[in-house]
């Protein structure tokens, strides 16, 4: 276990990783209509650009995050990166819209390095600290997320929306060598082949009801975060009339869900994590309430972005701190259950979201991401009321 001044150093590097290339997967948001436009295509047929990178990202959680149990994890993170990169190249210059797509997919697959650190991170935090660290490291994830928009639009304003892909390329090469550098050497005790390691993802999923219950209800709240996203930037653009570069400002807003993580790191330390659980629940659902009915105000749907990604990303700490401590030997399988059920909830939302966009206005997505955490907070009531009826339950 490296000492207590070193350890925040290497969390630094992890956070700073983890955000840099988690927001691979956000770039792409609010460059929609100019996606649309370049490649000559509706703005529904632009909503797949998301809806694939998160089918992409899933994929590489199923197949590429559980190697984390098997292989020396720097390795596998820094070479997984150089991939990222050329596949960044790729879009960048892609000449069809079929292409970028293409390269999309493959931006979501080795995009998953992030999901491969966190449980490196849990890993080196003494017990009694690890929601704290978790916490540090999902900060630098979720300012990834919610500045990835805004950099992405600012960029795109300037000199072009092909330029983030540039941009980000020449960062993961970067990132690349710092985790190579310095973060301390791990090899999983894992020995068993990828085979069987990747048989052992079901076997833990069946096991491990905590596991399950975390994962869906995290999709549930990823899909309300993900219908606001996917669908708001059409709503500034055509209602408000806002420019690119207008865009970009009004995603900073997001940014303050990054805040949530840390305090719920800590309120799981305390033991308050399924309270805290269904608090952020039921003000997600609320957060996309408010978002319909005050769609007329750009303050109003700023205060529901707000409170949307300080719930969902309040959520996730909480849920990672927990499944975290159920088997310290399988984190990298773990969380590949709990990620690929969350980006698959997301990409399902991210395409039902265009959908129902072009079919109903704003409206359309706003309720449907308001329906989303209702039916997890029902999931956690049930399992808070089997509790306290006595009946064993995660």
């Amino acid at each position: 276990m490296p000492e207590d001044r070193n350890l925040r150093l290497i969390m630094v590097v992890l956070a700073f990783s983890c955000g840099t290339t988690v927001a691979n997967l956000y770039y792409a948001q609010p460059l929609l209509a100019g996606i649309a436009t370049a490649f000559g295509v509706s703005q529904g047929s632009a909503g797949l650009v998301v809806t694939l990178t998160q089918l992409g990202y899933a994929a590489g959680l199923a197949l590429l995050m559980p190697l984390g149990d098997l292989v020396e994890n720097r390795a596998l993170a820094s070479r997984t990166l150089v991939f990222t990169a050329l596949a960044l190249v790729v879009a960048a210059v892609a000449p069809v819209f079929g292409v970028f797509l293409a390269a999309s997919v493959l931006i979501g697959v080795t995009s998953v390095v992030a999901q491969i650190l966190i449980p490196f991170a849990a890993h080196l935090a003494p017990e009694e600290q690890r929601g704290r660290f978790v916490g540090t490291v999902m900060t630098g994830l979720l300012l990834g997320i919610l500045l990835a928009r805004t950099l992405s639009s600012l960029v795109a304003g300037a000199f072009g929306w092909r330029t983030i892909y540039f941009v980000s390329a020449v960062l993961m090469l970067v990132v690349a060598v710092a985790v190579r550098r310095m973060l301390p050497h791990r090899r999983p005790s894992h020995d068993a082949g990828y085979r069987r390691l990747m048989g052992s993802i079901l076997t833990l999923a069946r096991e491990e009801p905590a596991l399950r219950r975390r994962a869906v209800c995290q999709a549930l709240m990823f899909g309300a975060f993900s219908a606001f996203w996917t669908s708001v930037a059409f709503e500034l653009v055509g209602r408000h009339g806002l420019s690119q570069t207008e865009v970009g400002v009004f995603a900073l807003v997001g940014a303050a869900g990054a805040a949530a993580a840390p305090l719920a790191g800590r309120l799981g330390d305390r033991g308050h994590g399924r309270i805290g659980s269904g608090v952020a629940l039921g003000l997600a659902a609320v957060a996309m309430v408010v978002a319909w009915l005050g769609a007329g105000s750009l303050v109003v749907l700023a205060l529901a972005g707000v409170v949307l990604d300080l719930a969902v990303q309040g959520h996730q700490v909480l849920s990672q701190r927990e499944i975290y401590g159920l088997r310290a030997d399988a984190r990298a399988r773990i969380n590949t259950v709990f990620m690929t059920t969350i980006f698959v909830g997301g990409a399902v939302a991210s395409a039902l979201a265009g959908s129902l966009y072009d079919a109903f206005g704003w409206a359309g997505p706003s309720l449907f991401g308001a329906v989303l955490p209702m039916i997890g907070l029902a999931i956690w009531a049930t399992a808070t009321q089997e509790k306290l009826g006595g009946h064993p339950v995660a």
